[in-house]
């Protein structure tokens, strides 16, 4: 085959994909996604910048994204310079009063600004949104290796979403970022919030037609160690099975039991995808097969 065929081969292989995109642009244009983005791909610029502009091309079609983002690792180097050994109880990061100032700091004048020049810089419209303005909270406790009752500090637990200013955002076709940080409603002080639960309520308040996650995992998988095992779809009663299998365990847990609430408060649907495949956000949510998990009423 000559160099030239093999180039029209590729081009027609690229319309395709295009084509089979269609019907899924065609049916989701002018309903709202949120994309929750975290792991890997925060901290890797390269995924990270594949990532924003794919997010940027659901825009340009048509579908209007809502970011919440995380920044964990950011925060645990942030509190390291200041020499803050980072605590986790129940997946939840201890947050002291000095801590909350870093969380708060690092989310909103480092990781958000990014996140907003990026899209800027693939031709996308971005507003940044302090988590303050859209979370209130109550604080929570964790449970230590014997069940214990922790009390967290500076942690919060979303109760309610203030969604108007992130509506309007999206009504004039602008991408709202949003930090993972609550407003505490008895007292008005910043808590530390985890982004997958603020993320859950967020969608929940809007009733956005898809809720994504971009992680580290490939999505629920029967086995760790066989990609091919691969859970492609499940739907919310089988959670608990799931659970009681042992398949689902883990910080994977409360992330499908926050996608089955999110389902029964009104969500389309939730996908587990990986951040570190190329353009996975475009393949889960506009090729028949997808490459993540999806998780369906």
């Amino acid at each position: 085959m000559s160099a030239l065929s093999e180039t029209l081969s590729e081009q027609i292989s690229k319309a395709a994909v295009l084509a089979e995109a269609l019907p899924y642009i065609q049916q989701f244009r002018g309903t709202t996604f949120l994309v929750k983005l975290g792991g890997s791909a925060m901290e890797d610029q390269g995924l990270l910048d594949a990532l924003v502009r794919d997010i940027v091309l659901l825009e340009a079609v048509g579908i209007n994204p809502v970011i919440v983002h995380g920044g964990g690792k950011a925060i645990s180097a942030a509190m390291a310079r200041e020499g803050i050994e980072p605590r986790f109880v129940s997946g939840q990061r201890v947050t002291d009063e000095k801590s909350i100032a870093i969380v708060e700091h690092t989310l909103g004048s480092e990781v958000n600004p990014r996140l907003v020049d990026l899209v800027k810089a693939h031709g996308g419209r971005a507003v940044g949104v302090a988590g303050r303005d859209v979370f209130l909270a109550e604080r929570m406790h964790g449970k230590d290796d014997e069940g214990n009752q922790v009390d967290l500090g500076f942690v919060g637990h979303v109760t309610t979403c203030r969604v108007e200013t992130l509506e309007a955002l999206v009504a004039y076709e602008t991408i709202p970022v949003v930090s993972p940080v609550s407003i505490e409603q008895a007292s008005g002080l910043a808590l530390n919030t985890n982004a997958d639960i603020a993320a859950s309520a967020l969608a929940r308040a809007m009733k956005v037609a898809k809720l994504v996650y971009i992680s580290d995992v490939l999505g629920v998988m029967r086995d760790p160690d066989d990609p091919e095992s691969l859970v492609h779809s499940i739907r919310c009663g089988e959670v608990e099975g799931l659970a009681e299998e042992g398949i689902v365990h883990g910080g994977m847990l409360p992330k499908l039991r926050s996608a089955v609430e999110a389902i029964q408060a009104g969500v389309g649907k939730v996908h587990l995808v990986d951040g570190r495949i190329g353009h996975s956000l475009l393949l889960e949510i506009f090729t028949k097969s997808g490459v993540g998990t999806e998780i369906v009423p």
